[in-house]
């Protein structure tokens, strides 16, 4: 039996396809019954089909967020009013104070993620003492193990080790970090099982995500 999101990614980066040509208000307009079937109602049947799945992978309640197709451009130069991109999240219970995990469509990719976008004041002095013990080895570790599973992140934020650790400290990348995501390119052609290969996809995150809950 197909899935009513089957055919999400292609109606997706085709739909963003054209609007990137023409990111007008009139344009979105004249196209906004397309957008509310092909993309807005499967992708949040692809939110509430994935919902169940990754709760019992977290033993957890999690809710869903579909994000906005207009942009806000109050403090941006770049002005067109649409994201070129249909984003999606699944947040668990302790919004804030837990990892979230992500699904991405865009012309240049389509790609899952999850981490913890910005830490807070508390957070962010729990991350330096975690990460600057014995505990930074074996997290390294383990982020090196999902890179090779196809995973990748950023670089941190901060140019310098912040005091009052040794400038020359070994996880001195570590604790140049105010954030931690973690993301994971999918097949850009879909899936049968889009859904599966989605929980897959956080299945092989999810050991760096268990450090992220532990030092939270």
């Amino acid at each position: 039996m197909s899935q009513p999101f089957e055919t999400l990614i292609s109606d997706a980066r085709a739909f963003y396809g054209e609007l990137a040509k023409n990111n007008t208000r009139d344009w979105f307009t004249e196209h906004k019954s397309r957008y509310e079937t092909q993309l807005k109602k499967p992708a949040k049947m692809l939110l509430n089909a994935a919902a169940p799945k990754l709760s019992g992978m977290l033993d957890q309640t999690v809710t869903t967020k579909l994000f906005r197709a207009n942009r806000d451009v109050r403090f941006s130069k770049d002005k067109t009013p649409f994201a070129l991109h249909l984003h999606m999240m699944w947040v668990p219970q302790g919004a804030g104070t837990q990892p979230v995990y992500f699904f991405g469509i865009a012309g240049e990719y389509v790609r899952t993620g999850a981490g913890l976008m910005n830490f807070n004041k508390a957070q962010q002095a729990a991350w330096r003492a975690w990460v600057s013990e014995r505990e930074g080895d074996a997290f390294q570790a383990r982020l090196d193990a999902a890179s090779a599973a196809g995973a990748a992140y950023g670089k941190p934020e901060l140019k310098r080790i912040p005091s009052p650790f040794d400038k020359e400290h070994p996880r001195g990348d570590l604790l140049r970090r105010k954030s931690l995501v973690l993301w994971k390119d999918l097949d850009a052609n879909g899936s049968s099982d889009l859904v599966g290969a989605i929980t897959q996809s956080f299945e092989t995150l999810d050991p760096v995500m268990d450090d992220l809950r532990t030092f939270l």
